[in-house]
Order: structure tokens, then C-alpha cells, then sequence
């Protein structure tokens, strides 16, 4: 398993878009974040930080994964039920593939209904809908610096 492979399998779920945040981090969203989607799962790209992977498993898996070597609580997540991965070889590809499906429907779920409904509109509308949302947040982050 690797950064490549993540990628692939978060990118085949519905509605998942991906940013690069504290320049090191790749982030699997569960909607478009502009529109008020929410991170499931992100990965190290670079090496140095603690783990390789991190994700939200819910109440019921975040002390059942814990007791595995090599999973700790996210920090600055575990509240949010966050585990992180140290390394690779912790968990096997199938169960890294499952605890993603998991993650993105746990977190799918608790999206607020106006971002679904967004969510819900065929592909051009959402297309569109999603641009306009960013040119907005671009325009408010373009005024703070000022």
C-alpha cells in the first residue's frame, strides 16, 4: 500500500475531491470542501510527519483500532474519532480499502442537507454550483489579505 493506492481507492467513492493542505498533506473530502464537504482521510506525502495515513472511524472503531500496534489517536482529530496509521505494513491493503469505505460513509452521512442536495444535482449543475461557490471563497481570501 502507498500514497498512489490511497489515492486511487478514495477517488473511486462518490463525490470525493482531494486537496493538498500544510504542504504536505493529501486530503480526501466527502464533497467539495467549498461547499461544505468534510475530510475523511488524508495522507503524508512527503514523510515527515507522524504516520502515513490517517482517517475518522467513528465511537464504535476508533478504541477497536487503537489496540492494534502501530495505530494511535490522531492528534488534534482523536475527538473527532481519528486514528492514525504509523505505517504501511500495519494494516492489510483490504482492511486499509475497507476502513476508507467506512470513513467516507461515516462522514457522507453527517453532511449538512444543503451540501447534499448540492451533491444530489446532476454533474453540470454541481459543476457549476461548485465553481461559483470557489470564486466567492477565492474573492473572500483575496479581501482578508488585503
Amino acid at each position: 500500500m502507498d500514497n498512489e493506492r490511497i489515492r486511487e481507492i478514495c477517488l473511486t467513492l462518490p463525490h470525493v475531491a482531494e486537496t493538498l493542505n500544510w504542504g504536505h498533506h493529501l486530503v480526501y473530502w466527502a464533497g467539495d470542501r467549498n461547499i461544505g464537504g468534510k475530510m475523511f482521510a488524508m495522507t503524508d506525502l512527503d514523510g515527515t510527519g507522524t504516520g502515513v495515513l490517517w482517517f475518522h472511524c467513528g465511537a464504535e472503531r476508533f478504541h477497536e483500532l487503537l489496540e492494534r500496534e502501530g495505530i494511535l489517536a490522531s492528534p488534534h482529530l482523536a475527538r473527532a474519532y481519528w486514528v492514525t496509521v504509523e505505517r504501511w505494513d500495519v494494516l492489510r491493503p483490504r482492511e486499509i480499502e475497507d476502513e476508507l469505505r467506512r470513513a467516507h460513509a461515516l462522514i457522507f452521512e453527517k453532511l449538512p442537507k444543503k451540501t447534499k442536495a448540492v451533491l444530489a444535482l446532476p454533474e453540470k449543475e454541481r459543476a457549476k454550483v461548485i465553481r461559483e461557490r470557489r470564486k466567492i471563497v477565492a474573492a473572500k481570501e483575496k479581501a482578508k489579505r488585503r
